[in-house]
Parts: C-alpha cells; structure tokens; sequence
C-alpha cells in the first residue's frame, strides 16, 4: 500500500516530468536526439533495474547514478531542440561547474553541522568508497540545475517584460538582508536556528546577485533590469523540476539523506515534509549566483561588460 504523501510524490513528480516530455516533443523540430542523450536514457534505465533487484553497489551510489544519467538526457534535450548544449560546446566549463559543486554544496553542509536538517543513512562505513558517493552525489547538483534551466528556457514561450532596474540603495539593502539571513540561523539558539534554515536557501542570493551585478558579471538583477526574464524563470523553475526528481530518487536508494527538520515531520511526501519543496526553486536561484561568483573568484569566468 502507498502511504498518502508517497502517492502525492509520485502523481507530482510524474505530471512534472510529463509536462517536460510533452513539451519536448511539441518544440523539437526535425533534429536527431544526441547518442550521448540516448546513453543517459539506458543507463538511468539500467540503473533503476538493478536499484529494484538490489544489485550492489547500484543501489548505494544510485543518487549520483541517476543524476549523472540525467544530465546526459537534459543536455541531449537541450541539443536537439537549440542546436547548442553545453556537453558539446563546453565540456571543460561542466567539468568546472561539477568541481565547484562539491564546495559550493559543503557550504550548506557545514550550516547543517549546527542546524541538523538531515542526515545521511545507508552510506558506506569505508571512507574511500564513502567519499565517492558524497563527492560525485555533490559534483551532480549545480550542473543538474543549470542543464535543467537551459531546458526550460529552450521550452519556455516569450517571457515579456519591461525592465526593471534596483537603485544601489535598494541593492545595499538587498545585500544586508542576505548576510543577515545567512548570519541569523547560526547566532541564535539552536533549537531556534533550525527552524530558520529556509533563510540559507536565500541568503546567498541575496547577498551575492547584487554583487555580481556590480562586477559586471551575470546576474539576475542585471538580467531584468534589461527586460530580461527568461534565465530567472528557467532556473525557477528549474528548482522545482529537479526538488521532485532529488526527493524521488533518494526516497528509493540505499544510501539516501533522511530530514529531521523539527516541523512537519507527519506531512511528508517522499522524505520531504511537504512545506519544504517551496525552498527548491529558490535554491537554484541561489544556486546560480553562488556559482558565477565562484567561478569569477577562480578565474573562470569574466565580466560580461
């Protein structure tokens, strides 16, 4: 018998991805599908088998197996309906973009060392196999998001709108308000704190999209403040396609996290209580800016003006 959160999961995770095939279909035009795409369907498929039969060690690393496989799919997508993806076109910069996931991801970890929002359970005891799975699972999140954006926004309709520009008053504000989100949950009581993780989820963007806008580098301020909206709504949305597919995919592997957010804890759907998955899409917003400012820092990325 499903339980009643597990079939909400399920019915919203799968008119999600429904919605994205469909649209897929409805926009590609007469482009083949990559065999790189192909690959990530057999292996997504392959892995979900052997998940189900509980063939090791598929079912310990499945989380960055399926994602891995994902990206795969979402960039041949990408491919066939723009003629442009970043797997092809790229390859050195995803490469890039999965090295800063794992610490970009570690930042939030470390807010959970205080907070405790979850664990992780089913993990290999041996270290070296243990770091595999965290540092491949962690090197899968910022790519999965980016990807899936470019996705969206190759589906999405015109995205009009006049533009909107911030003063610098209103950006300092924006800014104090971010290092205040993300200063709060760690100076309070704990037992408060972690009720406020949601601020984390916003903090960063807060804090480092005005900066980013200020050193000319992308931003999502910049970005609407020219007119242009479709990269803010596709890594919106982005957060919401990828929020469901994490929290599918995890309910069902081995090595798996397990929330204990203190709030909740009887409306969960997969392993997530159900207020949580508003925090997805802006965490990919976030997730956005934490990655431009990071990649201008190493070096790898330059001002656009």
């Amino acid at each position: 018998m499903f339980s009643h959160g597990l079939a909400i999961g399920l019915v919203v995770t799968g008119a999600t991805v429904g919605v994205l095939i469909t649209g897929f279909f409805r926009a590609r035009r007469r482009r083949p599908f990559p065999v790189h795409g192909w690959l990530g369907i057999v292996a997504l498929a392959g892995a979900e088998g052997m998940l189900f039969r509980q063939v090791e060690p598929v079912p310990t690393y499945f989380t960055p197996l399926a994602w891995s496989a994902y990206i795969l799919i979402a960039d041949a997508a990408v491919f066939a309906l723009t003629a442009r993806s970043r797997l092809r076109d790229a390859p050195v910069t995803v490469a890039r973009m999965a090295a800063l996931s794992i610490p970009l991801w570690l930042i939030f970890e470390a807010y959970n060392l205080r907070l405790r929002n979850w664990t992780y359970v089913g993990v290999p005891h041996e270290w070296v196999p243990a770091l595999i799975g965290y540092g491949w699972s962690f090197a899968t999140i910022t790519p999965a998001i980016f990807e899936t954006s470019d996705l969206v926004q190759a589906l999405l309709p015109p995205v009009p709108m006049e533009p909107w520009k911030t003063s610098r008053v209103a950006d300092n504000a924006i800014m104090i308000t971010g290092a205040a989100s993300l200063l709060a949950p760690l100076l309070v009581p704990q037992p408060i704190g972690a009720h406020l993780f949601f601020l984390v989820w916003i903090g960063f963007m807060l804090l480092l999209d005005p900066l980013n806008r200020r050193l000319s580098l992308p931003s999502f301020l910049g970005d609407v403040s020219e007119g242009f909206a479709r990269r803010l709504y596709g890594f919106f949305l982005a957060g919401w396609i990828c929020g469901w597919l994490w929290e599918f995919w995890n309910y069902w592997a081995h090595a798996k996290w397990h929330y204990t957010f203190p709030m909740f804890e009887n409306q969960k759907v997969f392993e997530m209580p159900l207020p949580g998955y508003l925090g997805f899409p802006p965490f990919a917003l976030e997730c956005f800016t934490m990655y431009v400012t990071a990649a201008w820092l190493a070096g790898w990325l330059k001002r656009v003006r």
